[in-house]
């Protein structure tokens, strides 16, 4: 059977729970809409002590995982995104105080203009309602996605990769002692324990129930989840990410920059995948830049010109330059300047983020105009484009279709606006 990213079985019982677990979180939502900011705040504050009161318990099942996936033989890479130790429990730390440190979106009033009539017109931002998140691999998404939906007045359904169930189940737990008491109902935040396809094929169709779905993961699950779902779904497929070395670059920002960017972790959507030299730097740049990847274990496929300055590496096939590797691997190609440059870009690009590092303000500026992509970048590394990173305290996950969010999705991607109007008696002639 084709590896969708979700497996297992029907079975009649999941089925009916399948729409139990989705009416709670609709049951819950309004009262979860309309909870304030000291209520929710006060939540997550009480589940930052927890993760450090409860370590030993988190350390103990992150283990259980671990060791399966150990035994199931996967990539170093994806164990690393597995594990909780102490710098990712103060990672999620950190995350939920810089969460609560933030505005609350819910209720504010982003824009008002009168009309002729005398009518005030303004949009306030509402929660969205409840939301379907389905992630693969790291935990700590539990408590990144949890605390973005709770403080923006949502209900969220989590339904982790099977790989991270023993360390995505504690998490869970702790985030439902965190709510006790706090005066918002549990069913706020709702956890999926099966693997079973049919019942998350099944969440997928409960349009009634469920108003949004972001995936977090690997192409072939999102794939399958906007051909299942009758729910919106915001998407990413691939993070193709570039790198543009300018003729104008420093060249020692340049290494440290791709060097971040492919080897600090090259399983994420943000570690750039093509990198893109200008001619007139190529044979400075590229035998240097070459031995510090070698030094980080990467594997370098680059066009006949790299070839020619790089010898003994492999050619790029066509296909290189759309691939997403998620791994030491990265395509190299020389250009002849930067329009090559963006135009190459356009053609492979998936929309998520691109960098130039150049020292000349008038390419910086249009390179930022002209490259659509989540985020463009000048002289800083692509594993940048992060909710963490760009200071909306976490991410609900990095969406590169434009309805309705574009980019890291924060507390303000997490609600929608509504129209309100204000009127003394005004009527439609």
């Amino acid at each position: 059977m084709k590896n969708n990213g979700l497996n297992g079985s029907s079975s009649l019982k999941s089925l009916n729970s399948a729409d139990v677990l989705a009416q709670k979180a609709k049951g819950a939502s309004d009262k979860v809409a309309h909870a304030s900011t000291e209520m929710k705040n006060k939540v997550l504050i009480r589940l930052e002590a927890l993760l450090a009161e409860r370590q030993d318990y988190l350390y103990a099942e992150n283990k259980k995982d671990i060791r399966e996936a150990e035994k199931a033989g996967l990539a170093k890479s994806l164990i690393d995104r597995l594990r909780i130790d102490d710098k990712l429990i103060r990672e999620m730390q950190g995350s939920l105080r810089d969460v609560v440190a933030l505005p609350d979106p819910v209720g504010d009033i982003v824009k008002t203009w009168k009309r002729p009539s005398g009518l005030l017109v303004g949009k306030m931002r509402i929660p969205i309602g409840v939301i379907l998140i389905i992630f693969e691999s790291r935990p700590n998404v539990t408590i990144e996605t949890f605390s973005l939906c709770l403080k923006s007045g949502n209900c969220v359904i989590l339904k982790g990769g099977s790989e991270a169930y023993h360390s995505n189940l504690a998490l869970y737990r702790l985030i439902l002692e965190a709510l006790k008491g706090s005066g918002i109902p549990a069913e706020a935040v709702q956890f999926v324990e099966t693997a079973d396809r049919d019942y998350i094929y099944r969440l997928l169709k409960m349009d009634e129930y469920i108003d949004l779905i972001i995936p977090r993961g690997g192409e072939a699950l999102i794939r399958n989840i906007v051909e299942q779902s009758r729910i919106p779904v915001l998407k990413h497929y691939k993070g193709v990410c570039h790198i543009f070395v300018d003729d104008d670059a420093s060249l020692e920002m340049a290494y440290d920059i791709c060097v971040n960017a492919k080897a600090q972790k090259p399983a994420t959507c943000n570690a750039v995948e093509t990198l893109l030299v200008h001619t007139a730097v190529a044979k400075t740049f590229l035998p240097e830049i070459a031995k510090r990847f070698k030094k980080q274990g990467v594997t370098l496929r680059g066009c006949a010109k790299t070839a020619a300055i790089l010898k003994g590496i492999e050619k790029a096939k066509e296909s290189d330059w759309y691939e997403e590797y998620l791994d030491l691997i990265l395509a190299v190609k020389i250009v002849k300047d930067m329009d090559e440059a963006i135009a190459h870009i356009r053609k492979y690009g998936s929309s998520h983020t691109d960098a130039i590092i150049t020292m000349n303000y008038k390419r910086a500026w249009q390179f930022i105009r002209e490259v659509n992509s989540s985020l463009a970048l000048v002289n800083a590394s692509t594993r940048l484009n992060d909710g963490f990173q760009l200071g909306l305290g976490a991410e609900m996950g990095i969406s590169t279709t434009k309805l309705h969010a574009f980019g890291p999705m924060g507390l303000e991607e997490l609600t929608v606006t509504k129209f309100i109007a204000f009127g003394d008696g005004q009527l439609r002639t």
